[in-house]
């Protein structure tokens, strides 16, 4: 990986999606990971010049007995459009482009010390930990391992490894159940409720994610948010694999 003092496109940058979509990858490298797949691009655009990026082509991921196969990287994208809506800036710009070994999710590189986790930043960053916990919820994601969580160079605490996620079936595991049993504070439940409405009715996002997810998957998402919304509350750990293994 990149030294953590790399510079990168600033994720906050107007047109970035347009940016990962058009440039040109001028080299693309395996990193270690897990069972699928993950390269680290060098990429190339004028006038914006060179940046990084994550790309997980579709046909790197291994099978799953309980994901369709080949859906992954989609999710990827879905999540990124959720959080994005919800005005929750955490998921990194996250596109769907071919690649070197075809289509896959492109999502842009976070620069950031390997040596933070969620448990290096669960005291100081809380309420940003909050929004991604609750997030986790809503998305039924099954993979909210400690190193899915980022503390950026500029101090912004980002969430990576969306895959796993949208699932109709409960699945979620998390290393973040901090605040299990804790109220939900007024500014997110607005904004879930603003979700919820949204995907009610024709909008923009739940087009979006109509490409990208199943309509059984869409449903569990207005169930999930339904009950959230309903009860006001953080959940607790269910009895069976709550959280991933390793938890790192």
């Amino acid at each position: 990986m990149p030294a953590v003092d790399v510079s990168n496109w600033d994720p906050h940058k107007d047109r970035i999606a347009e940016i990962l979509t058009h440039a040109e990858i001028e080299d693309c490298q395996l990193l270690p990971s897990g069972s699928n797949y993950v390269f680290l691009l060098r990429l190339r655009h004028s006038p914006a010049g060179e940046g990084l990026a994550i790309y997980k082509p579709r046909r790197g991921e291994a099978p799953l007995w309980d994901f369709p196969d080949g859906s992954l990287y989609r999710r990827e994208r879905a999540s990124y459009l959720m959080a994005a809506d919800l005005g929750w800036d955490f998921i990194p710009p996250t596109i769907i482009r071919d690649g070197p070994y075809g289509v896959g999710m492109v999502q842009l590189f976070i620069p950031s010390d390997p040596a933070d986790n969620f448990f290096t930043l669960r005291e100081d960053h809380q309420n940003e930990l909050r929004r991604m916990a609750l997030f986790d919820v809503i998305s039924n994601n099954a993979d909210r391992k400690a190193g899915h969580c980022l503390l950026g160079l500029d101090d912004h605490v980002w969430g990576i490894d969306h895959g796993l996620t949208f699932h109709p079936s409960h699945k979620l595991r998390t290393v973040i159940w901090d605040y299990s049993d804790e109220a939900i504070h007024g500014t997110l439940l607005e904004d879930l409720t603003g979700l919820a409405e949204r995907l009610g009715r024709e909008s923009s996002i739940l087009g979006a994610l109509a490409e990208l997810l199943g309509g059984d998957e869409i449903e569990a998402i207005r169930n999930r948010l339904a009950r959230i919304l309903r009860e006001a509350v953080y959940p607790r750990p269910g009895s069976h694999r709550s959280v991933p293994w390793p938890p790192v």
